[in-house]
Formats: structure tokens, sequence, C-alpha cells
């Protein structure tokens, strides 16, 4: 197919990528003239050095992140409607136009809950034929299962589905024999077989569920932006019972709103695409998205993992638009049950994203598009630094005289609490905004209330980060001596871990946890308490893992309304067929806490 002429830069969006950019850099570098001021003259010549290398590293995931969400907390607060800022006028208020696409709606699985999939399933299915909307849409369940005994029931209970809709909404089920390249592989043997029997596809997730009304908004707003390849809906996490889940998409959901709106701000035609809940234009996707090879250190064919972003830069090469709709939307997912759970799907994601820097080459790509491919790796990256950076402090405070031989005290305490600010910013500026609007705060169960649970999620932040950041760094170790990834199934449904296998997981965390502790605590115990504050967690790794999985404090926390989202605070009437947990408060085991 022929691409669309060549898009001349708009000049309010070039002007806001210089804007942010100026302000990121110059943050970056003000940040590191602190660090260099916080060091102390006596350091060594090669640790100051060495410590601001270091610090680099991280600075560009935090100051995107910083900026990224007070942009979107002004918009949020000075703007009714800013989306009006973000999207081009044709997008916006399409709600009524008629549909005149067709859609296919992938829903890609791999040895997945059968129940779970059929659950979500037919409630969409539900709303778009109550909606009279059925011969617009075709649904395709694309199955990499290679379980025989799920693979039969898949097909047992997705065989009985056809039946019952077949006059309604065509559905589709297939499963492949060969699972060559993951889910990206998978939509691409969709595009080979059928894909030029639709117009657009909605790529789901088997924990994804949209309602009707979001998945119609998304494909009106692509019928009215014939550039547009690319539209991705803001996702949320869907309300859990699982202690973990709770305090995770907690952070996030206060988060997610403010940062994707100061992001798409800027990166307006350059967003992102998060591989699930968004619309894909299927000609140009197919045309000029296929992923480039990749070969191993044995010279073998290994897929991309991170399959999403590399799609999206190819899509804009092509000319394109790629933007993200940054309103909540009726657009759920489920996260993940346990710590343990979220590490091996945090793992996944770190192999793919390092995988970019085989593509940062790739040709004619725009520059935002190759700042955005650097990010996804410093997002990974960083967390080797911030451990280096640990350790490095620690060791040069333990075998100095005093700390001030090291430490430019003036200083220090001023980096030490730009750092936190900015590390904390997104969500903080989320919870303002939660705070400033009597009706938002209501949403969440009132101030009081949104308080304590944002100060258990901070805390809960505080001892999960510096875990996550050793899970990275042992795993970049063991991929640089040639371990291999993958893919594996996810463990969606609640469950307890017991402490024997969380010590048999976390043992390096709480080894090196007793370690540093100990060295500042046998040398200079007043500098305990700040080395704390980036390692504390490593220390209670495995009580933590184990505590956070346990379904009784799931109950307490329901019963409370403690670290509840607001579709649990008011249930919607859309997630009710789903009957999750976490909206039967009336159940007899949530009563008996």
């Amino acid at each position: 197919m022929n691409p669309p002429t060549k898009i001349v830069s708009d000049s309010a969006i070039t002007l806001r990528r210089v804007i942010f950019s100026t302000l990121s850099l110059t943050t970056a570098f003000l940040m590191l003239f602190l660090v260099h001021k916080s060091l102390a003259l006596d350091t060594p010549l090669m640790v100051h050095f060495l410590f601001l290398g270091l610090f680099a590293l991280i600075l560009p995931w935090m100051v995107v992140g910083f900026w990224n969400a007070i942009i979107g907390l002004l918009l949020c607060q000075c703007f009714k409607d800013p989306t009006k800022i973000i999207l081009p006028a044709s997008m916006r208020e399409q709600d009524t136009a008629p549909l005149s696409y067709s859609t296919a709606i992938l829903l890609c699985v791999r040895n997945e809950s059968v129940e779970r999939l059929i659950r979500n399933l037919q409630v969409m299915l539900d709303g778009l034929v109550n909606d009279q909307l059925g011969p617009f849409f075709h649904i395709y369940i694309l199955s990499d299962t290679n379980e025989e005994t799920i693979a039969i029931e898949e097909r047992t209970n997705f065989d009985g589905l056809c039946k019952k809709y077949h006059e309604q909404v065509k559905i589709t089920y297939r499963c492949r024999e060969d699972n060559a390249g993951y889910k990206a592989g998978n939509i691409a043997d969709f595009c080979q077989r059928w894909g030029k029997n639709h117009d657009f596809a909605l790529v789901l997730d088997a924990d994804s569920f949209m309602t009707s009304r979001a998945i119609t908004r998304l494909v009106r707003m692509m019928q009215a932006n014939p550039r547009l390849g690319i539209l991705q809906g803001l996702v949320i996490g869907l309300p859990s019972s699982s202690p973990f889940t709770r305090l995770f998409q907690y952070g996030m959901r206060l988060g997610m709103r403010s940062f994707t709106m100061g992001s798409a701000w800027w990166q307006a035609d350059c967003g992102p695409y998060w591989g699930h809940n968004a619309l894909i234009r299927l000609a140009p996707f197919m045309s000029f998205c296929e992923l480039p090879t990749l070969k191993s250190r044995s010279g073998e064919p290994k897929p991309i993992l991170s399959h999403d972003l590399i799609e999206a830069v190819l899509m804009r090469r092509a000319g394109y638009e790629v933007r993200i709709y940054p309103q909540e939307d009726a657009s759920w997912e489920e996260n993940p049950p346990t710590l343990t759970e979220y590490i091996r799907r945090d793992l996944r994601w770190c192999e793919g994203n390092l995988q970019y820097f085989k593509l940062l080459n790739l040709p004619n790509l725009l520059p935002v598009n190759r700042i955005q491919l650097v990010l996804a790796i410093t997002m990974f990256f960083g967390s080797p630094a911030w451990i280096a950076m640990i350790l490095l402090c620690t060791v040069a405070i333990s075998l100095s005289t005093t700390p001030a031989n090291l430490i430019n005290e003036n200083y220090f305490f001023t980096l030490l609490v730009v750092t936190l600010m900015m590390w904390y910013l997104p969500k903080t500026t989320g919870a303002l905004d939660v705070l400033l609007r009597t009706s938002k705060s209501k949403d969440f169960g009132g101030r009081w209330r949104f308080t304590i649970s944002l100060l258990l999620e901070m805390v809960f932040s505080l001892l999960m980060t510096p875990i996550t950041w050793l899970n990275h760094t042992m795993f970049i170790t063991r991929l640089v001596f040639g371990k291999k990834g993958g893919w594996s199934a996810h463990a969606r449904d609640d469950h307890s871990i017991s402490i024997l296998d969380a010590l048999h997981q976390f043992w390096p965390h709480t080894v090196l946890g007793v370690v540093l502790t100990s060295m500042l605590y046998f040398t200079h115990p007043a500098t305990l308490i700040y080395g704390l504050l980036f390692f504390g967690g490593l220390l209670f790794a495995a009580p933590l893992v184990v505590l956070t999985s346990q379904p009784w404090l799931g109950r307490f926390m329901m019963r409370r309304q403690l670290l509840s989202l607001p579709e649990e605070i008011a249930p919607p009437i859309d997630l009710l067929p789903l009957q999750l947990n976490a909206l039967q408060l009336d159940l007899p085991q949530l009563k008996n806490t």
C-alpha cells in the first residue's frame, strides 16, 4: 500500500518537544551538579567520577517521569477537558458517529484459565450485542496454548461460544501448533490469514477487559483520523482482593493519568503502544510493521519480546500517527497477584527492552522514536546503576574514618530530598489531583481513607523498589553470560506464598540487605537510617512477599476500604457481571474478619 503523504511537523508540537527537552536536560545537569557538590573534596577522584557516571544512568527515566507528571498535573488542573490540548480536533467528540469499518478483536492467550477467558469475553460480547454492533466486529481467539488438557478445554468452550453468538457476532478460534514469535508471531499469523478481511484490529491480552463503549470510542476516533495507525487506550487495573495487587496498582492508578497526560502533550503523534487494549489500522500494520530479525550468539533467530514499541516506531516511520487516549475509559487489565508473579512478568519486559540495543540503528526513525527506545532501555538499565551506587556508598562510608570525608552534608540532604521527591512525584501529582477535588476524593473513599491508603502504598513502594533493582541486576548479569529468558505462563489467581518459598527465591536479597545493614551499623550507625531508605526493602524482601500474598490481609483491606480503587467504592455496572472478589462485599468470608 502507499503510505500517506509526508507529515509536516506541527510547529506547536515541535515547540512542546523543545520545551520538554530543555526542562529535562537542565534538570539532569542540575542533579549531576548537586551530586558533584554532595561529594566531599577529599573523595577519591575515581570514586567521584564513578558515582557521577552511575547517577547519570538513572537520571533519564527519573527526569522524564518528573516532568511528565508536572505537565500532566497542570493540564488536569487547568483544563476541564485536557484532551482538547492533546488530540486533534477530528478525533474529539466522536461518540455518536456511526461505525463504518470492520474491526477484528484479537484475544491472545497461552495456557490461561478458560473459565476466566470466557467470563471476560462473554461480558464484552453481550455489550456489543446489546448495542447492536455485532456486524461491525469479528472476535478472534488466537491461542498459543501448548498444554493439551487446556487446549481441549479451550476448543470445547469456545466452540460453544461460537454456537451461542453465531447469529449476532462472528467468532473464530484458532490454536497454533508452532508458537514461533510468541505474541507478536501469533498476531502476525492472524494478519497472514485474515488481516485483509478487516480495517482495524483491537488487541487484547488474556487479562484485558473493555466495555463496548470503550471499544467503539477507539474505533470512532480512528475512523475520524485516516492518518492514525495505532490508538492506545489508557489501561487501569481491575479491582483485586490480593494485598499485593491492591498496593501495587493503587500507586499506578494515581500516577498513570498525569504521567500519561504529560507524555502525550509532547510525544503527540509519536505516542506509546503497550501491546494490548489498543486499536491498530491493519493495512499499514501489515505493510510496514514486520519485526526485524534478531540473532542469538549462536546465530539462531531470536524473537523480539517487547514488540509493541518497535511496532509503534515502525508505524510512525511509515508516516502514520501513533497516539494515546489519556483518559480513564472503561479499559482494564488484571495485575499480578503476588510479588513473585510481578517479577516474572517484569523480567520478561526487562529482557525485551534490552533487546532494543540492537535496534537503535534502525534506519529512518524519527528522533523522538530513537529517544523512546533509549528511555525504554534506561528504564531497566538504571537498576544495576542503583545497586552499584548503593554498594559503592556503603563500602566507601564503612571504610572512612568519618562520613564527612566523603559527603558534604549541606548538599547531601538537599540531594536526598530532591531525589525522593522526583522518585515519588508521578504518584504525588495524582494524589494532589485527588485531594484538590472533593468529588475525586469521594471516589477513593474520602480524604482520610485516601491519605492512609497513600501512605501505605508509599511505604510499600519504598520497600519493593530495591527488590526490583536487584532482580533486574541479577537477571541482566545472567543474560550477559548467556542465560536464556523467554515467555512463561502467569498464575493470575490469588494465592499465598510460604516463608520457605519466599526465602528460596529472595535469599540473595536478604543476605545483601543484612550485609549492607551490618556494614553501616558497626561502622557509622548514624548513617544507617539513610541507607535503609534505599536498601531497606532487601532486608525485608521475604516477609514482604509472604505478607502481601495473604488472603486474610486482602479481606481486611476490603472490609475497611483501604487501597480501594473508585470502581470498588462505587462498582460500575459494567464490572458486576465479572463477579470479581473485590466487589463481592457481602460474602460471608469477608464479614468474618
